[in-house]
């Protein structure tokens, strides 16, 4: 039996490929593609600081002649737990919080306005296992929670729009719980909330174990202008296994 090996990405796989053939690849797969963009130097020296791998895209378009360019920049963050999956609940968010905060800061030295964590970024991804406990015990309220109340500050510090996906407890109805993805808006006020309309429910992974679909429909939120630069960016983050 051939030994599976480990790489870091579909990317640097793809790469292997001919020019021509790597081209068309990520084309079917990922559409119009992106440019390289190259970082300043201190996010990048502080990247390597934290093992934060950070990738920069822009994404080009045609310039219109009557409308100045509206751009902005979009952090993604990817990334494991920093602690073992059994470890006490306090321990894993004061390590996960630890984690936010030096991407953050990652992101903010990019220039980058929105941030987006990804799903459930506070805790283990544990939904592919169908146990309620302890993992349900990561639940919090959406407003006003531990994990929202420490984004706060944060958005507030970098004059940036935080996207952060939790678990939620409804104590209003019952302490229901629902997947939704908060919105923090760059003065650090709480804007608004989303809880996740799709469920999968495929054999044995079934999400309604823990939640069902959304109510909040499809909201926008509407934040203050941010200052952005001349640059279009898609700074990617993520935490190096």
């Amino acid at each position: 039996m051939a030994e599976i090996q480990e790489f870091d990405s579909i990317e640097e796989i793809l790469e292997k490929l001919p020019k021509n053939e790597c081209d068309t690849v990520k084309r079917v797969l990922y559409g119009k593609g992106t440019d390289d963009l190259n970082l300043p130097q201190k996010p990048n020296a502080l990247s390597e600081k934290y093992n934060i791998q950070l990738l920069g895209c822009r994404f080009s378009c045609n310039k219109e002649e009557l409308r100045p360019p509206r751009i902005v920049r979009v952090g993604l963050f990817q990334h494991k737990t920093p602690l073992p999956t059994w470890s006490a609940i306090k321990e894993m968010r004061e390590a996960v919080f630890k984690m936010a905060s030096e991407a953050l800061e990652v992101a903010a030295l990019s220039g980058v306005n929105v941030f987006c964590f990804q799903e459930a970024w506070n805790m283990p991804f544990a939904f592919c296992t169908r146990e309620k406990q302890h993992w349900c015990e990561y639940a919090e309220i959406a407003e006003h929670g531990s994990t929202t109340s420490f984004l706060k500050e944060l958005a507030k510090r970098y004059n940036m729009v935080i996207i952060s996906p939790i678990l939620e407890r409804d104590e209003v109805h019952n302490d229901t719980i629902w997947n939704t993805a908060v919105v923090i808006d760059n003065h650090g006020d709480y804007l608004g909330k989303h809880r996740k309309n799709h469920i999968p429910r495929v054999g044995d992974f079934n999400e309604s174990t823990y939640y069902f679909e959304g109510n909040t429909g499809h909201p926008v939120f509407k934040v203050t202008e941010i200052q952005c630069s001349q640059a279009n960016l898609r700074a990617h983050l993520s935490r190096k296994l």
